[in-house]
């Protein structure tokens, strides 16, 4: 099949071959006359198998012109990266269609966008936290939503916004149509469809947590932080094979110390990105990457999801992921449109845990192999591998004993509160009449 066997419009079909794209892929093709039909549709796929295109292409179809001010699609997000790449995408097949889109995210002036949205969208992509502010704001109203689109949405859990999700759904129109489309499916996604979706039609190409074919996996086992950057160095001396690799790093700190290291000897090649880099840093990162400038990119988890940058010839996995999940999302951003990929998983002792739950999720074994003799395997541990020192029983060292902050307290701090029986004491020693009235009372009492 081919788009032309699809029922679009002229415009879309300009627009695809502009983009030189001919044949839709089978989430695309699947995915197409159900949308149409106005159902509710859960999407499960692969990432990387062109699930933007999936549910724009129909929606775009049946978009008509119109100039209300009120969005009529929203399209919700987890990430600000995946945000501009998912407007960027229906600009793109919007090339010959009159239409509005806004991206909305934090991290840039709320003002701007506030400023965007009352001058009428049609479309708003946007991530549920700065868009719940805006509507709060009264920025945007969503009650012409007609098509809701949840992308990525056990992110969204994950990341803490499942209030604002909530809270969205309930402001949209019950008249609608729910579309999702994931790479995975949770149990808090499972409960999230129930209780919004009526009678979704579930399309799948593959079983969730399945991986591409096109992707071949590597497995190490290596003891250490430094052998595992150690490896790495050996890895990228070769700058022909290893053209454009994404190192997926499990937490800020680790991630910028690892991008210290490569720096030293790839200083003109290496970039990072991660929550807490400004939004300018992160979108300048993305470019310098997906324009060649820069041929290795260090990144947290925040680029795991959805974004689409072509030809990465290697991921890899510097920590082995806690949640399986993550790690389909990882591996995910290479072989992307049926080319050729290949991930490298690192993994140390402690970490095997973490490489049989992936390996459980995926019905399959990573392949292991050997590390390369030329690659030193230091004996230095950084602060988070360094092991715990308990004392116990030591001789020397009294447990009961106050720490050199301790001081005794003065004596007029040392007295007890008695509560109600010092009331009583001081009603006595003043002699405080029964009734407040009762002069002749307190005249017989002072006799």
């Amino acid at each position: 099949m081919t788009f032309q066997d699809l029922n679009l419009n002229t415009p879309l079909l300009n627009a695809l071959e502009d983009l030189k794209f001919e044949t839709p892929t089978p989430i695309q093709e699947q995915a197409f006359s159900t949308i149409m039909s106005g159902k509710d549709v859960v999407g499960i796929a692969q990432t990387g198998t062109g699930k933007t295109f999936a549910y724009m292409l129909p929606i775009l179809r049946m978009l008509k012109y119109s100039e209300q001010k009120n969005p009529r699609i929203l399209v919700m997000v987890p990430t600000r990266e995946l945000v501009v790449q998912v407007v960027e995408e229906i600009e793109k097949l919007a090339a010959y269609i009159n239409v509005r889109v806004a991206g909305v995210y934090g991290g840039v002036n709320i003002n701007t966008q506030h400023q965007d949205l009352l001058q009428g969208q049609d479309i708003v992509v946007a991530t549920p936290g700065r868009l719940y502010d805006l509507v709060i704001r009264r920025a945007v109203q969503l009650k012409s939503i007609q098509k809701l689109v949840i992308d990525e949405v056990d992110v969204m859990l994950d990341l803490g916004f499942r209030f604002q999700i909530n809270n969205i759904l309930e402001l949209i129109p019950d008249n609608r149509q729910n579309i999702m489309f994931s790479a995975t499916m949770t149990e808090a996604v499972e409960e999230l469809i129930d209780a919004n979706f009526r009678t979704p039609e579930k399309i799948s190409v593959a079983i969730s947590g399945t991986p591409l074919d096109n992707i071949e996996q590597r497995g190490y086992k290596i003891p250490n932080f430094h052998t595992k950057a150690n490896f790495l160095k050996e890895l990228l001396k070769d700058k022909e094979t290893y053209s454009k690799v994404l190192i997926f790093v499990g937490y800020k700190r680790l991630a910028d110390r690892l991008f210290e290291i490569l720096s030293l000897e790839f200083e003109e090649e290496c970039t990072i990105i991660h929550s807490n880099k400004s939004q300018n840093y992160r979108l300048r990162s993305i470019r310098q990457f997906g324009d060649g400038f820069c041929r290795i990119l260090v990144a947290t988890d925040v680029m795991a999801r959805g974004l689409d940058i072509e030809h990465v010839s290697h991921v890899i996995n510097f920590d082995t992921p806690e949640y399986p999940e993550n790690y389909m999302h990882r591996i995910g951003r290479t072989g992307r449109a049926e080319r050729q990929g290949i991930s490298f998983l690192l993994t140390t002792e402690k970490e095997e845990e973490n490489l049989e739950k992936i390996q459980t999720l995926m019905r399959m074994e990573v392949p292991q192999f050997e590390l390369p003799e030329s690659v030193e395997i230091s004996t230095i541990l950084i602060p988070e591998e360094q092991p715990k020192v308990f004392e116990i029983n030591n001789p020397n060292k009294n447990e009961d004993a106050p720490g050199p902050a301790f001081h005794e307290k003065s004596a007029k701090n040392q007295k007890v509160n008695l509560g109600g029986s010092y009331r009583r004491e001081i009603a006595k020693k003043y002699k405080k009449p029964k009734t407040r009235g009762d002069k002749n009372y307190n005249k017989r009492n002072k006799k």
